[in-house]
């Protein structure tokens, strides 16, 4: 199943004509295309689906659809195996 994942634009670039971010979900960061929402800046929510941001949430929003989607155990299928926290080398 695909969902859409609520996360927070970190880090913001223009590289090779697309605008490119760093988005924070939970514990972990993707890189995401931000060119479906243009007005999209650092410190903005967005729903992410497949590496493109979709739309522009408020922080109330975005922490509400997290909650449930990890409630749902559906967290772990959307980000995959990356949403597990890395183990740390000695």
């Amino acid at each position: 199943m695909c969902l859409a994942v609520p996360g927070k634009i970190i880090e913001a670039e223009e590289r090779d004509g697309s605008r490119i971010a760093k988005v924070k979900f939970g514990g972990i960061a993707r890189q995401v295309f931000l060119n479906f929402v243009p007005e999209a800046q650092v410190g903005d929510y967005v729903m992410v689906h497949v590496g493109f941001a979709i739309s522009r949430v408020d922080a109330e929003e975005a922490a509400r659809t997290y909650r449930l989607l990890e409630e749902m155990g559906l967290l772990e299928e959307e980000l995959g195996a990356a949403s597990q926290p890395e183990p740390r080398m000695p």
